[in-house]
């Protein structure tokens, strides 16, 4: 969804808003200030003085009069109100409220849709609402609570600067984590080493230093060595060249990597299905009830459309995969119409290369190779 308009329409109330209050306040301190002054000259009333109440009412009511607070005032609300009216139109506009136009009659699985919620509470560490969603959904819960229970038990301990759970899972990972070529683990050892350190507990340090850092000499030589430089600046790593392993920070990344890898290693993605699914819905929703207004204009039905007529531009967060567009046609891949590679290398629609296959034998558009359409393969992306 494009907000540009809605801030422009926003700042704009809030630039009249600003500018309402400033006047406003303007007014105030100068009714004040005439009050002031009349209240002083009151006070001076004296034989010789030559004032009585009644003139100084009557100029202080003047000056009120010429100053015309109401009207300095109205004309500012007024445009202010102006700018609020015109807001309320923008949001009218970008929030439509019947966003069930824009629905397509799809065949769900329910039971898959289920698993989907059920796993995005599990994954959330909404361990009691997911046993209750389970529960009434009749849908078996077990298999996908127990993996993302025993993560969520270990980014406790991690919370808590407590690293060995995470320590005792990676180690029973090692394999899977360095074929990924991840170095999880030995963040981890590092993580744990300066925690010993900055304890004062150098002789502990050392020897864990030693039975920890050994099978990853060969990768992560440089970090150890500047790990064993820290055992010069034991008592004051706070201010040594190596303050910045004792930064918080690093905690909230190695818990944040902690759940990556656990994610992958259950062949899940560190983003909730469900979450993606849903903002990346919302973001195309606005193009789609445009899409589906302009279609009824035309008397066309949108369900039964298989290929959606417009591009609907989605953020770099929701590109999961390549997607083709043949260079003849145009067209974007489908199921219907997939990428086909020929011998030569180069590649096009599957409905181009019929339509090029007219005789038994063809010539690819790119390059001089004759081949004919049962040479041609498949491509999944």
């Amino acid at each position: 969804m494009d907000f540009t308009t809605l801030t422009d329409a926003f700042d704009r109330v809030s630039k009249k808003q600003k500018l309402s209050d400033s006047k406003t306040q303007d007014i105030i301190d100068t009714i004040a200030e005439e009050i002031e002054l009349a209240a002083k000259k009151l006070l001076s009333i004296g034989e010789g003085s030559g004032l009585d109440q009644k003139t100084i009412f009557t100029e202080l009511q003047a000056k009120l009069n010429e100053l015309g607070p109401s009207n300095q005032i109205g004309v500012s609300q007024k445009e202010l109100n102006l700018a609020l009216s015109k807001y309320g139109r923008v949001l009218d506009k970008l929030f439509c409220t019947d966003i069930a136009k824009g629905y397509k009659e799809v065949d769900f699985d329910t039971h898959i849709i289920n698993q989907i919620i059920a796993l995005h509470f599990y994954r959330q560490g909404l361990f009691d609402l997911g046993d209750c969603f389970v529960t009434e959904a009749q849908e078996p819960g077990a298999s996908l609570r127990a993996p993302f229970f025993e993560m969520y038990q270990t980014l406790e301990h991690i919370k808590v600067r407590n690293l060995e759970p995470a320590l005792t899972w990676a180690k029973s990972h090692r394999e899977e984590l360095l074929q990924k070529g991840s170095s999880l683990e030995f963040r981890l050892l590092q993580l744990k080493f300066v925690q010993l350190l900055h304890r004062g507990k150098r002789s502990d340090a050392i020897q864990f230093a030693r039975g920890a850092f050994g099978p990853f000499a060969t990768r992560h030589m440089g970090e150890i060595q500047r790990l064993m430089g820290c055992l010069l600046w034991a008592d004051r790593i706070g201010s040594s060249p190596y303050s910045d392993l004792l930064s918080p920070t690093h905690w909230d990344v190695i818990a944040m990597d902690f759940t990556r890898e656990c994610c992958s290693l259950l062949c899940q993605s560190y983003e909730s299905p469900l979450c993606v699914t849903i903002s990346a819905g919302s973001q195309a929703l606005p193009t789609l009830l445009k899409m589906v207004t302009v279609l009824a204009s035309k008397k066309q039905e949108w369900q039964t459309l298989k290929q959606l007529p417009v591009e609907i531009e989605l953020g770099k967060e929701y590109q999961f995969h390549s997607i083709f567009a043949c260079p003849i046609s145009k067209d974007q891949s489908s199921a219907e119409n997939p990428p086909m590679l020929m011998p030569c290398g180069h590649v096009l629609c599957k409905l181009s290369l019929q339509k090029l296959a007219k005789s038994r034998l063809f010539k690819c558009p790119y390059c001089p190779v004759e081949l004919s359409i049962n040479q041609c393969k498949q491509l999944y992306f």
